[in-house]
């Protein structure tokens, strides 16, 4: 139960960041922002994981930060779409497509075959997707491609992130592919010229928000609810996270919604539903099998 409640929080907390991102890009360059919250992030996970850091094996930690490189791209693309869109919930159910696009991901990088959940819930997720982004006729906006390749960059890093679950333990693992997203992000901010800003009270109020609570603390609590719930548990609570930006954008910004949008949004909903109900299924039926 403590687990479960845990993952509820950590969805919350994700959703306060889309919300405290959106704040934050209006003052700060996205790629400055992504650089310094992801790394100020890794530091204040590293009291809790350094003694385990220490004894890590070289190859481990290039694993690690191999995998983390792949989610510093993926937030660099994001961010950036974070930016220019008006639609921060048509965004944040378009990047819950990653566990979708995933097992087609898997497929391409190491053969391994989706399941038949996958080839059910495929078509549902393409509809929702078109519901979502076809308001004005065949044409899609910038952000919503930015959006979908964000997707598809961090479905790439779902599946390396699985690969090397087994090898190293979880909030090892976490600090430091954070502390990789804030170096990928400081790369491009060293080659790249960045408009010039200013710090003002409300900046830094909602970069501390989405630093500390949105990023460190949604991280650690997810870990942790990982840890004491099974794995189609902690999936569903996760799909929560669209439904929370959603609330939080039309509450604290003042997003309006078109219906259409929104019936898209609860048709991509409800193919992640399908796919991890009938992934579940496939899986006791595989294990039943076996016995």
């Amino acid at each position: 139960m403590r687990g479960a409640l845990f993952l509820f929080i950590a969805t919350l907390l994700a959703a306060l960041g889309w919300i405290a991102s959106k704040v934050v890009v209006m003052d700060m360059p996205g790629e400055t922002f992504i650089a310094s919250r992801f790394m100020l992030a890794s530091l204040v996970l590293l009291p809790f994981c350094y003694k385990s850091l220490w004894r890590l094996r070289a190859k481990q930690i290039l694993l690690a930060c191999g995998v983390g490189i792949f989610l510093g791209l993926a937030l660099l693309v994001w961010v950036h779409a974070v930016s220019v869109t008006q639609s921060l919930s048509e965004g944040a159910f378009i990047m819950s497509l990653a566990m979708i696009i995933a097992p087609m991901t898997a497929w391409i990088l190491f053969k391994i075959k989706p399941n038949k959940a996958f080839w059910y819930a495929l078509p549902m997720s393409i509809a929702g997707m078109m519901l979502m982004t076809l308001t004005n006729g065949w044409q899609v906006d910038e952000s919503q491609w930015f959006f979908l390749f964000a997707s598809a960059l961090l479905s790439v890093h779902f599946v390396l992130n699985k690969k090397i679950s087994n090898r190293i333990k979880p909030l090892d693992s976490i600090c430091l592919q954070l502390f990789m997203v804030g170096l990928v992000g400081g790369i491009y901010v060293a080659f790249t010229q960045q408009a010039p800003f200013e710090v003002s009270s409300n900046l830094a109020i909602w970069f501390v928000l989405s630093t500390v609570f949105a990023t460190s603390l949604r991280y650690l609590l997810q870990t942790i609810g990982q840890y004491s719930v099974n794995m189609e548990t902690a999936a569903l609570i996760m799909v929560l996270e669209p439904i929370w930006t959603l609330m939080l954008s039309i509450l604290m910004l003042g997003e309006s919604v078109e219906m259409q949008k929104l019936a898209g949004g609860v048709v991509i909903f409800l193919s992640l539903i399908m796919y991890i109900k009938l992934s579940k299924r496939d899986t006791a039926q595989i294990k039943k099998s076996l016995q």
